[in-house]
């Protein structure tokens, strides 16, 4: 499974999901890769929907198809309310 972090520096909850990922890499058996996205162009071409998206053998589970592309941060839909990066609990449904 080839698991994929893109992120920018801009947003500060790539590195809460950098954490979660790499909290269950043993579990799923995968080594995260990253891909820090720089400008609006290459965040078009890679269809980016914010910071952070997680790749999952290269397409992004979490898109619903209606978010903007751009260096911006995302918002995830989570039991708990919005939240800029999901939880466990829901990465462990894409990873499964």
């Amino acid at each position: 499974m080839d698991v994929t972090l893109l992120y920018f520096d801009g947003c500060p909850s790539w590195q809460t999901a950098d954490r979660r990922l790499r909290e269950l890499a043993n579990e799923y058996g995968f080594d995260p890769g990253y891909r820090k996205v720089e400008t609006a162009e290459t965040a078009k071409a890679l269809s980016f929907h914010g910071s952070p998206a997680v790749l999952v053998d290269g397409r992004d589970p979490f898109a619903q198809g209606d978010e903007p592309v751009g260096l911006s941060c995302r918002i995830y839909q989570t039991p708990d309310g919005p939240a800029g990066s999901p939880p466990l609990e829901q990465l462990r449904g894409v990873l499964r």
